[in-house]
């Protein structure tokens, strides 16, 4: 298979373009995901001290902050998104 086969472009430049494009992409997915990951420890740290305390595992006026917060940045899909990243990081309610 040829490079403009595996890009779906028409030309040999744009598979360049979308070539080198979804690397950039893979690289900031691993960033993305290596970040996920050590959200997911901290917020285990929280969990902890708060059960430890005597408080629940869930805080929801804060998860409301956090779902709010993503709304504003990134639309209606930021909701989601921030969904399942809290669901990932504490998991289901």
């Amino acid at each position: 298979m040829t490079t403009i086969d595996l890009t779906g472009a028409r030309t040999p430049e744009a598979a360049d373009v979308i070539t080198g494009a979804r690397e950039r992409i893979d690289s900031l997915d691993d960033r993305i995901i290596g970040l996920i990951q050590e959200r997911m420890a901290v917020s285990a740290v929280i969990q902890d001290a708060r059960i430890t305390s005597g408080g629940r595992r869930v805080n929801l006026s804060r998860e409301m902050e956090i779902l709010g917060h993503y709304r504003d940045a990134l639309g209606k899909s930021g909701t989601s998104l921030a969904m399942t990243l809290l669901e990932l990081c504490r998991g289901r309610v």
